[in-house]
C-alpha cells in the first residue's frame, strides 16, 4: 500500500474544492471499490476525502411525483426502502442481484454508479490496459474476452460497466445531480453520465475534476410491469454476464457495453408491435462477436425477451 493522507469532509464545499485542486486526491464514500483498487495499486492516490458522512442519503419524494435518493445512501438502504419497494420494483431487484449483503451495506449510490470495470486485464497490471495506462493497448481484443462487450466497444478498450444498479436507473430514465469545485450544480442523465470508450478508455464518465455525485432523482414511475433479469455463472460472488431490465416500455441492457446500455431500437421496435423476442433482437443486430464473448449476444437477446414478457405479465 502507497502511503496516502486522509481528510473527512465537513461540507460539501470543501470536499468538492479538495479534489478538484488536487489531481491526485479521490472521493471515499464505501470504498468497496476504490480501496481494492489502491490495493492492487491500480488506484495510486495520494489523498482522499471522506464524503460518506455529509448529510446526502436522504430518500425523499419530489414535486413531480418521483423520488431523490442522496448518493450517500447505501445500496442496502435504498432496496430496503418502502417507496422505492412500492414504486421502483426493478430498482429493488437489480441492487439486491448486485454484490453480496455486507457489499450492499457499505456501497453507496454515489459510488455504485463510478465503479470501474471488472474486466480481468484492468485488474492485472502484468498486462497492458488503456483503461490503467493510455495507449499501451487492450490485452483483452486478443485475449481471454468471454465477459468482453459486444456493443460499442472500440480498438483501444472492449470491457463492460460492471453495475447492476446503473442498469435499472437507465431503464427508469433516471437523472444524476452533481456539485462541480465552484458550487456550480448540473443534472444529467443516467444515460450520458457514462462513455463508451473511443479512443479515451481511461475517460470514463462525464464528471469533471471535483465534480461529486449528490443524488440520483427518479421520474414518476412509468405504466406497466417492472423487471430486472440477469444472468451469471454463479448464483453469487460472480459478475454479470448479462443483465436487462424493463420499465413499462424503456428497456436498458447491461454486461455489453461499457456503459448501461438503453435499448432504444428495442424499445422502437416494441412500439411497432413487435414480439419481445424480435424487438430484443433488434437491438443485437450490430453486436460484434470478438471470438469468446459470442455467446452473450444470443444469451442477452433471450434474456432481454424473457424479461420484457415478465414484464407485460406473461410466463418467461
Amino acid at each position: 500500500m502507497r502511503p496516502f493522507t486522509y481528510e473527512r469532509a465537513t461540507d460539501l464545499e470543501g470536499a468538492v474544492r479538495a479534489v478538484a485542486g488536487n489531481p491526485d486526491a479521490r472521493f471515499l464514500a464505501g470504498g468497496t471499490n476504490l480501496l481494492d483498487l489502491m490495493k492492487l495499486e491500480i488506484e495510486r492516490p495520494t489523498h482522499l476525502v471522506d464524503v460518506g458522512r455529509l448529510p446526502l442519503s436522504a430518500i425523499e419524494a419530489t414535486a413531480e411525483g418521483g423520488l431523490r435518493i442522496g448518493a450517500m445512501a447505501t445500496n442496502s438502504q435504498v432496496a430496503a426502502d418502502a417507496q422505492v419497494r412500492a414504486r421502483y420494483p426493478v430498482l429493488v431487484q437489480a441492487i439486491v442481484a448486485g454484490g453480496s449483503a455486507q457489499l450492499r451495506n457499505k456501497a453507496s449510490v454515489g459510488g455504485n454508479l463510478v465503479q470501474r470495470t471488472r474486466c480481468p486485464y484492468f485488474y492485472d497490471t502484468t498486462k497492458p490496459c488503456n483503461k490503467r495506462v493510455a495507449g499501451s493497448g487492450c490485452s483483452a481484443i486478443d485475449g481471454l474476452n468471454r465477459s468482453a462487450a459486444i456493443l460499442g466497444a472500440s480498438e483501444h478498450c472492449v470491457a463492460t460497466h460492471p453495475s447492476d444498479m446503473a442498469v435499472a436507473l437507465s431503464a427508469l430514465g433516471a437523472v444524476v445531480e452533481t456539485v462541480g469545485a465552484k458550487g456550480q450544480t448540473r443534472s444529467l442523465s443516467v444515460d450520458a453520465l457514462h462513455r463508451l470508450p473511443g479512443d479515451t478508455p481511461q475517460i470514463e464518465t462525464e464528471l469533471t475534476a471535483g465534480e461529486l455525485i449528490t443524488a440520483v432523482v427518479l421520474p414518476p414511475p412509468p405504466a406497466g410491469g417492472q423487471v430486472y433479469r440477469k444472468a451469471r455463472d454463479r448464483a453469487s460472488y460472480a459478475g454479470g454476464l448479462a443483465m436487462a431490465a424493463v420499465a413499462g416500455n424503456q428497456v436498458a441492457l447491461g454486461g455489453v457495453a461499457l456503459k448501461p446500455w438503453r435499448a432504444l431500437k428495442t424499445e422502437a421496435a416494441l412500439a411497432a408491435g413487435a414480439s419481445p423476442s424480435e424487438a430484443a433482437k433488434a437491438e443485437l443486430a450490430d453486436a460484434e462477436d470478438l471470438g469468446r464473448n459470442g455467446f452473450k449476444i444470443t444469451l442477452t437477446a433471450r434474456l432481454a425477451a424473457a424479461a420484457i414478457t415478465q414484464a407485460q405479465g406473461g410466463e418467461a
